[in-house]
């Protein structure tokens, strides 16, 4: 063998042992990174007990009754306690909670945790956004049990509901779209979960994706969430690109009507803080979703 063949071998042998040494490195996570995936995700409003401690609550210390036609689950802390909080968790723990829905215990949790959308979220994100969530105060609070009817309270059978519902993987391009769009598929059915409210649910609670983005009866603390597919009628396809970032922005609609609840929070405390660069994409992609004629109404009282 001549040195020049030897000189080749030996480069793409350092080069594969470099890629190697690559592929195993861990993950560094970035807290300004982290802090946009958090605002992505609406300021993870839900772990923050606003309805009923006001604006002194604890940021992201749970305890925020969830009502689902279940029963009643309880928002989990999510701050750095080493107790209470997820202050013990590693990375691995982490990116395995948000994309599998396993605890670092190995039990399953909850679906009211959307690990249904997160799971499209890449390693990176969750690396940052387990960053940023490191660097907030510490409170110890600790978690409420869910206050649920049998068989919806047993955590062994969420592993019978994860068959029926759902499955795990990461968010994948569509070549044939557009960059910005591209951006706004993965915001919105990943990190920012919309599908999770603004979708309705059968009867053992999981989603019908027939019905995507059409609305839900029963959404968080039981309010109506609307129809967000660009249906004329019955959703947002009268709403232009600006009005769509106008109201990500401040929460008001096209007509001068604002929201509330727990969407006015989620817009408060992560989507109005968003670039415009996400915003248009998060815009760009709501206005191609295809029209579902659904007029969502409360559940009859009868």
């Amino acid at each position: 063998m001549t040195n020049t063949s030897l000189f080749v071998v030996g480069l793409f042998a350092c080069l594969a042992w470099a890629g190697l040494l690559s592929a195993n490195e861990p993950l560094l996570g970035d807290t300004e990174r982290g802090r946009r995936v958090f605002d992505q995700s609406g300021g993870c409003s839900c772990h923050t007990n606003y309805s009923k401690e006001g604006r002194n609550a604890p940021v992201l210390a749970g305890g925020r009754a969830l009502s689902t036609p279940f029963g009643i689950y309880y928002s989990t802390n999510i701050t750095p306690d080493l107790e209470t909080g997820i202050g013990r968790m590693s990375d691995a723990e982490f990116i395995t909670a948000m994309q599998e829905g396993i605890a670092p215990d190995g039990q399953n949790y909850f679906p009211i945790f959307p690990y249904t959308s997160f799971t499209g979220m890449s390693d990176q994100d969750l690396v940052d956004l387990r960053a940023y969530l490191s660097t907030l105060p510490p409170v110890k609070r600790v978690n409420k049990p869910a206050d649920v009817m049998p068989p919806f309270s047993w955590r062994w059978g969420v592993s019978l509901w994860k068959w029926l519902n759902f499955k795990a993987g990461r968010w994948q391009p569509d070549p044939s779209r557009s960059e910005i769009w591209n951006r706004g598929d993965y915001l919105v059915n990943s990190p920012s979960h919309c599908g999770e409210c603004h979708t309705p649910r059968d009867w053992t609670g999981g989603l019908d994706r027939s019905m995507w983005l059409a609305g839900s009866s029963d959404g968080p603390e039981g309010e109506l969430a609307p129809n967000i597919t660009s249906d004329s009628k019955t959703g947002i396809g009268s709403w232009h690109l600006r009005d769509l970032i106008w109201f990500l922005e401040t929460g008001f609609k096209p007509d001068g009507d604002d929201t509330q609840g727990l969407m006015s929070e989620m817009i408060e405390h992560g989507y109005a803080k968003l670039p415009q660069a996400d915003l248009e994409a998060i815009a760009t992609y709501l206005k191609s979703v295809p029209p579902i004629d659904h007029r969502v109404q409360a559940h009859s009282s009868e």
